[in-house]
Parts: structure tokens; sequence; C-alpha cells
């Protein structure tokens, strides 16, 4: 039996998605910046994808610019934004359990004498929007926070935090990665209080390599690469054209059915949790009110990258935590307050509309069978 349980790494790309992609690079196949016909029907079909990510966001076109993937627009966010205000202001605060494509980007940026305020969950292992306005200043000119954690499905204060730091300090630049939110939860730039949102194609049905970056109108950062000044000199770089329209038909096409879709799995994180409290020694470290896309367990003690490959021989793929940190341990379920083996024997099971009951027991039955069988 095949039971794919890694989707916060990787989704399959839908059908709609892979039709786009093909029609683009068969048919469509100019380059938008072309002044003859091919050019415009090519320029025509980004033009419209940008329209239907625009609108999931419940924003203009004129605000989303198309990237390489969420590492580029978090890079992009980041140094963009540090680039155009880093020569008054110094201060930057985030969240301690960001993605690595924040946190290292935070950290390059301290080497460069930026001051990076990281901020962390209380001992109840939650975040509190008093904790990060406490954190800010007439210094600070970037508020980062993910909105969902990739690893545990902690859902952060996002819209709370954004809102009260832009009361008291106006001229902060809010950014949320919201890479495993969008698609899965209401995701609106204005509701969220956000200037600059990150989000990612393959996590939504569409293929790898395809993001992009919401701006909001009249907030000001630099591009990070020159070149032929497509996507308005933000983000130079002929237009992945395939990628582009294979983003926007998977979105046009899951939209709306965000609400459906949460609800078959959360009935099945459900299921999960009830199979896997049968099974001794595992302990569920995603919080009850996270996002039901994610489950964080603990496996008796079993280290994770056994467990993993146990399961994988079973046919069964999940994973030990961001599949960007390649099985090393990020330092996030610290933060959390999950350490010592509780972290060694961390698994991540990530799940779509699509998973189904059957392949839920027969995990549960796979993970029952590994503590049995699996030494240490």
């Amino acid at each position: 039996m095949f039971v794919y349980l890694d989707n916060a790494a990787t989704t399959k790309p839908c059908e709609a998605a892979v039709s786009a992609a093909i029609s683009a690079m068969t048919e469509n196949f100019g380059n938008p910046s072309s002044l003859h016909r091919c050019g415009l029907d090519a320029q025509l079909a980004v033009d419209r994808a940008r329209k239907i990510i625009a609108d999931s966001l419940g924003t203009d076109s004129g605000n989303i610019f198309f990237t390489s993937g969420a590492t580029e627009s978090n890079n992009l966010a980041i140094r963009g934004a540090a680039a155009a205000h880093g020569k008054k202001r110094r201060k930057i605060v985030a969240s301690s359990v960001e993605h690595a494509s924040v946190d290292e980007t935070l950290s390059a940026l301290e080497t460069n004498g930026f001051e990076v305020v990281r901020v962390s969950p209380r001992a109840d292992g939650r975040f509190y929007s008093e904790d990060f306005l406490s954190a800010c200043d007439e210094q600070t000119f970037l508020l980062t926070m993910m909105y969902v954690n990739n690893e545990t499905g902690y859902i952060l204060p996002v819209r709370e935090t954004f809102s009260a730091v832009k009361r008291r300090f106006p001229d902060i630049i809010t950014h949320s990665d919201c890479v495993q939110a969008y698609m899965k939860l209401p995701v609106r730039a204005s509701s969220l209080n956000a200037d600059l949102l990150s989000v990612s194609g393959h996590k939504v049905h569409a293929p790898k390599g395809i993001g992009a970056l919401y701006i909001k109108k009249g907030v000001r950062i630099l591009p990070i690469m020159t070149g032929g000044k497509q996507e308005k000199g933000i983000r130079s770089g002929t237009e992945n054209v395939p990628m582009i329209c294979a983003f926007g038909a998977a979105v046009e096409k899951l939209h709306s059915s965000i609400g459906e879709r949460a609800e078959k799995v959360s009935a099945v994180r459900s299921l999960l949790l009830s199979e896997i409290s049968q099974i001794g020694g595992v302990t569920v470290n995603s919080p009850e009110d996270g996002s039901p896309y994610i489950v964080n367990i603990s496996a008796a003690g079993k280290r994770s990258e056994i467990m993993l490959h146990y399961l994988e021989g079973r046919g069964v793929y999940v994973s030990s935590g961001s599949a960007c940190s390649k099985g090393q341990q990020s330092g996030v379920l610290g933060q959390f307050g999950i350490i010592g083996k509780a972290a060694d024997s961390a698994l991540r099971i990530s799940m779509t509309a699509e998973t189904t009951a059957e392949e839920i027991n027969y995990f549960a039955g796979s993970l029952k069978d590994g503590i049995e069988k699996v030494r240490g």
C-alpha cells in the first residue's frame, strides 16, 4: 500500500495544474517580454494567474509578485526591507520558530550589524502578541512571523500581533510566511494587517519552483536581484510561465473549497489521534487547536530516522521535521518544549483532503508494528 503523509513537505500537483503547465510549455510558450503575439499571449496567461492569486488573498493583481518559491519570497521580503529601511533603523523582531529561509536570512543580517530579537513561546508553549509588541521599539523596521508552524501545526497569533504593533508603531513593516496556512486556512492580507505575505505553489497542489510575494501598495522594499526589470523590477528574470499558470490553475481549482477541505482533514486528523492514542508510548506534540493538516508525534523513544525508514519499508511516507532540514533537528521543537528523546523520536504526519481513513488506519498499524520491532 502507498500512503503519502508528507504533504507539508510537498503535495502532489492536481490535474488542473499539470494540464496548465503542459499547455504553457507546448502551446503558449512565448516569452512574456516579447512584443509579438506569442509574447502577448504568454503575458496574458501570467496576468490571469496573477489575478487568481490576488483574488485568493483579497487584494489587487498589482500587489502580487511571482518568485521561484517561498524561500525566495521570504528572502526578498526581509532583505528587500532591510535594504530599503536599514540605514535609519536596524532592528528586526521575529518569532523563534521561523522556517530556515527566514531564520537563516535573519542570521545573515545579524552578521551585517542588524539587531534581531527572536520572541519565544512562554512556559505554556504559546505565543502572545504582547511579547512581540514589547520587543518592538522606534528602531524596529520589520516584524516577521509565520502563520502556521511547519513542524507542529501551531497557529501563531499573526492578526492580533500585527494589529497591535501597527497601532503603536505604524511604520513597522509586517511580514508573514504563510506557506502552511495558504489554501488551508483563510488568508487575507488586509485582515491579517500584513504588509508582506509569502506563499508557495508546491504546498497547494501546484508544481515546485513557483511562489509569490504579496507587497501592500505603498510599502517600499528594494530588489535583491537586478536584470531585465520583470515583475516591475522587484524580481528580475524571465517569468516561469508554465509554473505560474500551474500555480494559478491549482488555486482557481481549490480556493472555493478551503472550508470543505479543512473539514475533511479535521475528520481525518480526529481519526489519526484516536488511533495513535491506543498505541503505547506515543505522545502528540501538536496543539489541539493547531492546523488540522499537521500532526507531530513522538514515537516511544524510537529514533525518528530509523522509524521513518521502517515506515517507508511498509509504503508509508512521513517526515522527521521540516524537509529543508534534511533530517537535522531545526531547534523549533525545543522552542515548544519538546526536547531529549521526545525530539529525537519526533515524526510529522501531514495530510490533505485526499487522505483517507484507510490510509490512516494503515499508518497507525504500521507505526504500532514499528514501535514493537524497531530498536532505539
